[in-house]
């Protein structure tokens, strides 16, 4: 990238290798990954920057792949200055960078139900963009409003309304940032809300590899939803039955495994690259459509450019 980047009070780093700050850690690096030291200085040096600039809004990597031959874009990674979490009366504003279970957690000492944040990998700008959801709850049952700052660093407040959620997905400008989110959360008792947190926990590290290096459930669930982005449970099909059934289940490429103990679980066996699990996700999709006629939609995000031949 032959134009001169903008001056920035936080970090900025050339050519900087992506793997390690993805769960399944595969992938080559990124043209130039922007660390903003707060919202000012991401909105000055997305105003500065050149609009032939791609940017990619990077959180912590739970969901997503990157390409072997990595990025041409400024990644943006959101940090410290944007991790903060504030609870007034019913409401919970946190910051983009702030882990979902650690809002959860946070919520649920001053007893306010967010726990079905509690087992959602990822950190709240993630989970605002993808309408995470669990147990039954969306972010859409909860979102107040969201923070942003767009492409041309003008910063904006978003209605729920403006997100337009849908199952699993949202919709925001090409190049935003989401910076924070404001919920609204029913009281509850913190004992009890704390048991529940250690009750799905329980039931999570029984049923899925949590040990494994994955990046959650990796296609979506073929259901229809409401306008609020809530699944429909009447034509709910359960993808990881779908790759079951297709023969699927530990199926394996290079250093790329289907998991045995949940077949919707893609996991880096030890040396997989990014080429070995999308070929095997590829491989699946191909599977289940030939075994069921249904063609499963990519839960996890891939990006970025193959390797060079």
């Amino acid at each position: 990238m032959t134009h001169p980047l903008p001056p920035v009070r936080g970090t900025l780093t050339a050519h900087r290798p992506l793997a390690d700050l993805t769960w399944l850690r595969v992938g080559g690096p990124a043209d130039w990954l922007f660390q903003p030291a707060d919202a000012e200085d991401l909105s000055a040096f997305l105003a500065a920057l050149d609009p032939a600039i791609p940017v990619f809004p990077m959180g912590v990597g739970s969901n997503l792949i990157v390409r072997d031959g990595g990025l041409r874009a400024v990644v943006i990674r959101l940090g410290r200055g944007f991790n903060a979490i504030e609870i007034n009366g019913n409401t919970v504003t946190a910051g983009a960078a702030a882990l979902d279970a650690q809002v959860a957690r946070k919520a649920a000492d001053a007893g306010l139900d967010l726990t079905f944040l509690r087992t959602i990998p990822g950190s709240i700008g993630g989970a605002v963009r993808m309408n995470a959801g669990c147990y039954g709850s969306y972010v859409a049952d909860h979102l107040i409003s969201a923070e942003a700052v767009l492409r041309d660093g003008r910063k904006i407040l978003l209605s729920k309304a403006d997100m337009h959620f849908a199952y699993r997905s949202s919709t925001l400008p090409e190049g935003a940032v989401l910076t924070s989110a404001r919920f609204t959360a029913a009281s509850g008792d913190p004992a009890i809300l704390a048991a529940r947190m250690a009750d799905q926990l329980a039931k999570r590290d029984a049923s899925q590899p949590t040990k494994d290096r994955s990046a959650g459930s990796t296609f979506r669930n073929p259901a229809g939803f409401s306008s609020t982005g809530r699944a429909d449970d009447v034509h709910d099909l359960k993808a990881w039955k779908l790759i079951a059934d297709a023969g699927m289940r530990g199926a394996r490429r290079g250093g790329a495994q289907m998991s045995e103990m949940h077949a919707n679980f893609l996991i880096n066996t030890g040396g997989a690259t990014a080429a070995d699990l999308e070929g095997l996700g590829e491989d699946v999709r191909k599977k289940v459509f030939q075994n069921s006629g249904i063609s499963l939609e990519w839960e996890i995000m891939r990006v970025g450019e193959p390797a060079a031949e």
